[in-house]
């Protein structure tokens, strides 16, 4: 299905203000309006896991809630977009920033690139958005952060989730082992 790219245009923009009030309020759940009811959502944690939320509501309560609570502080300043207008995918280049700094003055940020595939489903509304990043990357910053002492109290408790969940053996709500979510990731 194609797509006008005036639409889409105005959809990244929609987009992108919507994230940027979600960074203000260390909250992103408003960010599940932009999904079609049926959409799905997903991305890989390593060899071992990915995570997949199907429908609105996970993706509110799981997706952009629970794996983004204790996130405050941070911001995802897209760097770039790469739309096609024939199939509506979209794919959109972001960076993960810390709003603490180091003591050289860099923030804390994640290295690598990151990104966000999209595939819009018309009426401003995505029918399935997948996230790529480097979780070994992710892993080493946060590290860093722990050991510089800026972690915040939300990502330590979103850290001890993490790792209460799997000294329990039990993966976190949306977390199946890798190619056995509901849905297939690619």
């Amino acid at each position: 299905m194609a797509f006008e790219r005036a639409e889409l245009d105005d959809m990244i923009e929609r987009w992108l203000q919507a994230n940027r009030d979600g960074e203000k309020a260390g909250n992103w759940r408003n960010l599940a309006d932009y999904y079609t009811e049926d959409a799905t959502y997903g991305w890989n944690y390593g060899p071992e896991w990915d995570f997949m939320a199907v429908g609105r509501d996970e993706i509110r309560d799981l997706a952009i809630g629970l794996e983004m609570d204790g996130l405050d502080g941070w911001t995802y300043p897209y760097q770039s977009w790469v739309v096609d207008e024939k199939t509506g995918d979209m794919i959109g280049l972001w960076k993960q920033v810390f709003e603490a700094t180091r003591p050289d003055g860099s923030h804390y940020a994640l290295d690598g690139i990151q990104g966000s595939w999209f595939k819009y489903a018309g009426d401003h509304k995505f029918g399935w958005q997948r996230d790529f990043f480097d979780y070994g990357n992710v892993t080493a910053l946060f590290m860093e952060m722990i050991t510089d002492g800026v972690i915040t109290d939300g990502m330590t408790a979103r850290m001890t989730r993490v790792v209460e969940a799997a000294q329990k053996r039990q993966p976190l709500p949306g977390w199946y082992r890798a190619g056995q979510s509901p849905v297939p990731m690619w």
